[in-house]
């Protein structure tokens, strides 16, 4: 270069880069989130200080009556007073019917059963809708109102037997059908335990609501 100015020696002044205004930008996007962490939780703490009674107030009278309303019908006359509804053997008429090969099982198993008080009814084979067809222990078959009443009781005597209702049957009369796997009644002494703990069962009072509710 000519004229006043003149450059001298071998060293030339360093050119500084411009700033770059990502950068800026994302230190000031870094700068707010922090401050947004720091206000939330300030936020979380003054809610547990302050709020958080009220917060558990609310969830009591929203999902706290649910559960009250499920236990009270868990323990509702309806639900436990079959036990308490169940009657004497000697009122209870049972017809016992064999859908077995096995002869003799329906008379034996209906003198045993008179000889624990129960009425015999009809002594004989099993009608086709069930002949040969129960392959359990048995089953024991009633009108609707029986499930709670006399079918309880007679499954005392039979415990590992499956329960029926026919909702068109009349009368009171239940059924004991005996099914293959059948090797006798249960015996006495566990019976009459399973038979007294039945009637001596009586419905648990339902829980008061609570005041939330």
């Amino acid at each position: 270069m000519g004229g006043k100015y003149r450059i001298t020696g071998d060293k030339y002044p360093r050119m500084r880069r411009p700033r770059r205004r990502g950068r800026l930008a994302l230190l000031a996007a870094a700068g707010a989130t922090v401050l947004g962490v720091l206000g939330w939780g300030t936020l979380q703490l003054v809610d547990v200080f302050t709020g958080g009674d009220e917060a558990t107030a609310a969830g009591t009278r929203g999902g706290g009556c649910h559960r009250a309303d499920a236990a009270a019908a868990n323990t509702s006359p309806s639900a436990v007073g079959a036990v308490a509804a169940v009657p004497k053997p000697g009122t209870v008429t049972v017809n016992v019917l064999n859908a077995t090969t096995r002869g003799g099982l329906a008379k034996a198993t209906a003198d045993e059963l008179k000889k624990r008080g129960f009425r015999i009814g009809d002594v004989g084979n099993a009608p086709k809708q069930f002949d040969k067809k129960v392959k359990g222990v048995g089953v024991l078959l009633g009108p609707a109102a029986s499930l709670k009443t006399s079918l309880p009781l007679l499954g005392t005597q039979l415990p590992a037997a499956e329960l029926r209702t026919d909702a068109a049957r009349k009368g009171a009369e239940v059924d004991l059908v005996i099914g293959d796997g059948f090797k006798g009644l249960a015996k006495k002494g566990a019976a009459d335990t399973a038979l007294a703990r039945l009637t001596a069962s009586e419905p648990e009072p339902s829980p008061s609501p609570s005041k939330g509710c």
